[in-house]
Parts: structure tokens; C-alpha cells; sequence
């Protein structure tokens, strides 16, 4: 049975993309992974150099019209699949709300259509968009545990409560949810600001009983060069990579959290 964990916040930019196919790259050494991609911008699979409009059956497809998802999952490495994303994608909000009849359950769309997939892979990473709306809520009715990045800058705050205040929404629909824990991303140590606002978080996580990871993802053009020069997200490629160790020590604290759950 898989793990289906959510990479998700509503802050742009700040590496959710960059966690769920470089977690996906680590754990594809110890079973099969399907990515999800529900962000329109596809960029799952622009990350194993693929390209999002070339697909004619997405996740939008499998979601409103009820098309079996083994439809349009498409392996892109050893152990590794993707349901892809594109444009199509932009268009749910309004083709599921502007038809209720068709769509009673919105965010029931898919936990109803892919909930067979855990039992066919051991993980399950969920990429999301960079919003609180339909798509998302599918998500959080789906998704087992969800990683929060933390970009260490004032904007993020916001995005942080707001994110935790949806987990805690849609806890009724989904009991089995909770937040696995907080990654700090694009971290500049070299900076003042970033330490303190990490602490300032850490702080947050104390205070609400959420695991604050001790790893941190710093700001780093490597992810960036992978995808361009080699098609492949950094965990996939030179393992020499200073930036694949904090992938490595990342997943080394999930799995830690998930023993102590």
C-alpha cells in the first residue's frame, strides 16, 4: 500500500517541484514511484526532459471524464512514473464548478478516480499548484501526509498559516491527513535574515506540535543545470552533489517522522 505524500503550499517558487522529483529519485531505488502532477505547468515532466504539451491524455482527462489513470501515466526512468499536467489543467476550477451535476463531489474527483494506484506503487508524490482552489483540495482528500516548503522570507508566512489553516480544513473529508513536517527551502545561511526567520519557524512548529525537518534545501543553480543539461532531476544525476545530500538527509528525517507517527 502506498504512501501518498503532498508536496504543497500556496506560495510559488519555492521548490515544490525540486522536493517531489528529487524524493522521487532517492526513493525509485527502493520501489516503484508514481509522480503526480497536478500543476498546470507540467513541470514534473519538463523535469525528466519530456514535454508536457506533447501529452494528449493528462491527469484533467482521468479527473473530468472519469479516464482510468493507467490512461495517461507514462514511466520516465526506472521505477518511475508520472501522471502528467498541462494547460488542460487550468481549466478544471471552472469545467467542474460550472457543472455540478456532472461533478457533485468536487473534491472527492481524485481520491475516487486514483485510489486504486496504492496498490500498485510503494510512494506516491503529489506535485501541486501554487494555490488553495479545486485542484489542491483534491489533493489534501487524497494525500496521506503533506511536506510544506518554507521559503525563509516574508511572503512565506503568510502562505505557512494559510496552508496549515487548509490541512486543517480538509481534515473532515480526509481524517487520515497531516502535515509530515516543514522544509526550509532556497536558504541563504550568508544571510541575516534567513537564520531568523528559520528559528522564527521552528518556534511556529513547537508551539503547534508540527515537525520542523532540520534539513534544509539551499539556493542552488544545480537542480537548474540537471533539468537543462541532463533531463533529470539532481538526485538522478552526479551524486558528488552537495544538493543531493540534503535531499538524502531529508528523506532520512521523513522516514523517521513516519516511524514515530
Amino acid at each position: 500500500m502506498a504512501n501518498v505524500w503532498a508536496i504543497s503550499t500556496n506560495k510559488g517558487g519555492v521548490l515544490k517541484t525540486s522536493i517531489t522529483t528529487n524524493l522521487a529519485g532517492l526513493l525509485s531505488k527502493e520501489g516503484q514511484v508514481l509522480i503526480i502532477d497536478s500543476d498546470n505547468q507540467g513541470n514534473v515532466a519538463l523535469t525528466f526532459g519530456r514535454n508536457p504539451d506533447n501529452y494528449e491524455t493528462t491527469l484533467y482527462d482521468v479527473m473530468t471524464d472519469n479516464l482510468p489513470p493507467e490512461n495517461a501515466i507514462v514511466n520516465v526512468y526506472k521505477n518511475i512514473d508520472i501522471l502528467p499536467s498541462n494547460d488542460d489543467m487550468s481549466f478544471i476550477d471552472i469545467d467542474v464548478w460550472a457543472d455540478r451535476e456532472k461533478f457533485p463531489n468536487p473534491f472527492n474527483l481524485m481520491k475516487n478516480t486514483l485510489d486504486h494506484l496504492r496498490d500498485r506503487y510503494e510512494y506516491i508524490l503529489i506535485d501541486t499548484p501554487p494555490n488553495i482552489g479545486l485542484c489542491t483540495g483534491n489533493v489534501l482528500t487524497f494525500a496521506d501526509k503533506v511536506i510544506i516548503p518554507f521559503q525563509p522570507e516574508t511572503y512565506s508566512q503568510r502562505s505557512l498559516m494559510k496552508m496549515l489553516k487548509a490541512v486543517d480544513k480538509f481534515k473532515p473529508h480526509n481524517p487520515e491527513l497531516s502535515v509530515l513536517g516543514i522544509i526550509g527551502t532556497l536558504v541563504d545561511s550568508r544571510t541575516s535574515l534567513h537564520p531568523e526567520m528559520l528559528s522564527k519557524l521552528r518556534q511556529l512548529c513547537l508551539e503547534r506540535n508540527i515537525k520542523c525537518f532540520d534539513t534544509v534545501i539551499p539556493r542552488s543553480v544545480r537542480f537548474a543545470s540537471s533539468v537543462a543539461y541532463e533531463g533529470l532531476p539532481t538526485t538522478l544525476t552526479d551524486a558528488k552533489q552537495p544538493l543531493i545530500s540534503a535531499y538524502s538527509e531529508l528523506l532520512i528525517e521523513i522516514k523517521e517522522e513516519l516511524k514515530n507517527d
